[in-house]
C-alpha cells in the first residue's frame, strides 16, 4: 500500500505532466476564444445575431477552461500555493474579460520559457510583459466598443476609437477627447490606468537588475584581468630573480 507521501506525489507528477501536454492545445484555444470574442465584441449585429455555433464554442471553451482548473486544483496537494501561484487560471475561468489571457498562462508551460538564469527570467519578463501589453490593450479596447456601442454620448464606437483611447489611457496620458461614458466601460479605464502604473514599475525593475548584472560581471571581468595580471608579474619577477641568483 503507498503511502501519503508518494500518493502525494504522483499527483504532482500528474499536474507537471498534464501541464506539459496541454500547453499546445490550450494555446490554440485561448487563440480561437480571442478571434470569437472579437466578433462578438467588434460585429454590430452580433447582438442580435451572432451564430449559434460561436456561442457554444465560446461556452465550450470556457467550460474547457473550469474543469482544467478544478482537476489541477483537486490534483495538488498544497491548493493555496496553486491559487495564489494560478491567478490568471482563476481570472480567466471567471471572468470573461480576463479569458484571452489564458494564452499567456500557456506560454508559461512550454520548454523554451522555462528557464531559470538570470538572462532566461529576464527575456522571459520581457515576452510575457511585451505580450501582456498587446493583448491586454487590445482585449480592453474590443470590451470597450461593446459596452459603449448604442450609449448615449458615446465617442468609442470603432476599433480605432478604442485603440487610440486604450494606447493613452494605459500610457496615463488620457487627453480627454475620447472617453468612455458607461459605468463598465469607465472600470475598464480605470483598470488600464493602474496597469500602466505596474508596468512602468515592472520595466524600470527589470532594466535596473539588467544593468546590475551587467555591472557584476564587468566587474568580476576586470577583477580577474588584474589577478592574471598579477600573477603574470609576480611569476615574471620570480624568473627575473631566479636568473640573477644563478
Amino acid at each position: 500500500m503507498s503511502s501519503p507521501s508518494t500518493r502525494a506525489t504522483a499527483r504532482e507528477r500528474a499536474v507537471v505532466r498534464w501541464e506539459r501536454l496541454s500547453a499546445w492545445p490550450f494555446l490554440v484555444l485561448s487563440a480561437v476564444f480571442i478571434v470569437v470574442y472579437s466578433i462578438r465584441c467588434l460585429d454590430p449585429h452580433a447582438v442580435d445575431d451572432f451564430p449559434e455555433v460561436f456561442w457554444w464554442l465560446l461556452v465550450v471553451i470556457w467550460a474547457i477552461f473550469i474543469v482544467d482548473y478544478v482537476a489541477r486544483l483537486a490534483l495538488s496537494t498544497h491548493r493555496w500555493t496553486f491559487v495564489r501561484r494560478n491567478i490568471p487560471d482563476l481570472l480567466s475561468a471567471l471572468i470573461p474579460v480576463f479569458r484571452p489571457f489564458r494564452a499567456l498562462v500557456e506560454l508559461r508551460r512550454i520548454e523554451f520559457f522555462r528557464g531559470h538564469t538570470g538572462s532566461a527570467v529576464r527575456a522571459r519578463l520581457i515576452v510575457y510583459a511585451l505580450a501582456f501589453v498587446v493583448l491586454w490593450v487590445y482585449t480592453i479596447a474590443i470590451t470597450v466598443v461593446w459596452a459603449e456601442r448604442g450609449a448615449p454620448g458615446a465617442t468609442i464606437v470603432s476599433l480605432g476609437d478604442a485603440l487610440y483611447w486604450a494606447v493613452v489611457t494605459i500610457a496615463t496620458v488620457g487627453y480627454g477627447d475620447m472617453v468612455p461614458v458607461t459605468t463598465f466601460g469607465r472600470v475598464l479605464a480605470v483598470m488600464l490606468m493602474l496597469s500602466g502604473i505596474v508596468i512602468v514599475g515592472v520595466t524600470t525593475a527589470t532594466i535596473v537588475s539588467y544593468l546590475g548584472d551587467a555591472v557584476r560581471l564587468r566587474r568580476g571581468s576586470d577583477d580577474e584581468t588584474a589577478r592574471r595580471h598579477s600573477a603574470s608579474e609576480s611569476e615574471h619577477y620570480k624568473a627575473e630573480r631566479n636568473g640573477d641568483q644563478r
